[in-house]
């Protein structure tokens, strides 16, 4: 079926304005980079000018938006043009097409296995794993005894999951990720470290997204918990027995140390640092760097800097701070001035 702009305004519940042509839509682009049959979107008022100079054959565009000059293109009304786009490109232009079948020649006879699933060929599947419906996992693939796969989970090439761990519907975990490799346990005894068994797990609830080359460690007793709706980016660090809070998101080389637990709906930047055995009230943002020593104990707090402090007390003094070479140099220039008056010059 051609994929046309009625067909696209239909399914993303818009709106196009009458009298528009019917445009026939074969890939998706940028406004500055698009085609006569490109589809693009427009949510950002700064990129408005790019609206009215683009050769996008339509345009998904936010509801009621009256363009202030001439556009080329069809327009498609939306509420939330950004997601509208998103839907499009997950129905029709998403590059990672999935077939079915088992290829595996190496899943244990006692694996549980739903439909419509597809197991690639060197992916290894251990005693008693039950795999969910419409799961996708992709080469080299280790699913460890007893693993939990819910439906509609994807594992791209060379995951790892030990033993027990669960990952709930709708999960995706990206290339190189280890989920329920040992927590960093070490008991020193006569000036040596004795491992600790980690003999808990990992859970992953549903629709939980997790970047490549990512460590979540199991706990060393109970479980280490990512709860729904959360989304790590890549490098990111998790120890044993953590919870990350509902829809919460942490960007890349975070790391989150021993039993602490994050707040739902929290936002860490770039190479956040958070310290054990803490607990971080929910809607907490932090910014890129920032190192938390300490317990955030009120909600909705924006935090940045090591220790972490809020964002506005970090400005002050981080102005402040630059200010310190002209103040060594006034309080050069007053200790010549008292030893002057001193020597009774």
């Amino acid at each position: 079926m051609i994929l046309t702009t009625t067909r696209i305004a239909k399914e993303i519940g818009g709106n196009i304005s009458p009298n528009q042509p019917e445009v026939a839509i074969e890939n998706a682009a940028k406004l500055e980079e698009g085609g006569a049959h490109s589809l693009g979107f427009f949510s950002n008022p700064k990129y408005e000018q790019s609206l009215y100079q683009t050769q996008c054959g339509a345009v998904i565009v936010p509801q009621g938006f009256v363009p202030q000059q001439p556009v080329s293109s069809v327009l498609i009304e939306h509420a939330n043009p950004y997601f509208a786009f998103c839907t499009v490109l997950t129905n029709h232009f998403n590059p990672n097409v999935h077939r079915e079948g088992i290829e595996s020649k190496h899943i244990h006879l006692s694996v549980t296995i739903g439909q419509g699933v597809h197991i690639a060929a060197t992916a290894y599947v251990e005693e008693g794993a039950k795999i969910g419906n419409h799961c996708v996992i992709y080469p080299g693939v280790y699913l460890g005894r007893n693993v939990v796969l819910g439906d509609h989970t994807l594992l791209y090439p060379n995951v790892v999951v030990y033993a027990d761990c669960r990952i709930g519907n709708h999960c995706v975990v990206q290339a190189g990720s280890v989920i329920g490799g040992d927590g960093f346990g070490f008991a020193p005894v006569k000036g040596k470290y004795m491992k600790i068994p980690q003999i808990g797990n990992v859970i992953l609830e549903d629709w939980v997204e997790i970047g490549s080359n990512c460590s979540i460690d199991r706990a060393t007793m109970g479980s280490t918990i990512i709860k729904t709706g959360t989304k790590l980016d890549n490098l990111v660090q998790i120890a044993h027995n953590v919870e990350v809070g509902e829809h919460t998101v942490l960007a890349a080389q975070t790391g989150i140390a021993g039993s602490t637990k994050v707040g739902a709906y929290s936002q860490f930047g770039g190479q956040v640092g958070v310290a054990g055995h803490l607990t971080i009230a929910s809607h907490t943002s932090v910014g890129g760097q920032g190192g938390i020593t300490g317990n955030v104990t009120e909600s909705n707090q924006k935090l940045t800097g090591t220790p972490a402090t809020d964002v506005r007390t970090y400005l002050k003094s981080v102005a402040s701070t630059r200010r310190i070479p002209e103040l060594i140099k006034e309080i050069a220039a007053m200790k010549e001035e008292i030893t002057r008056l001193k020597s009774g010059e």
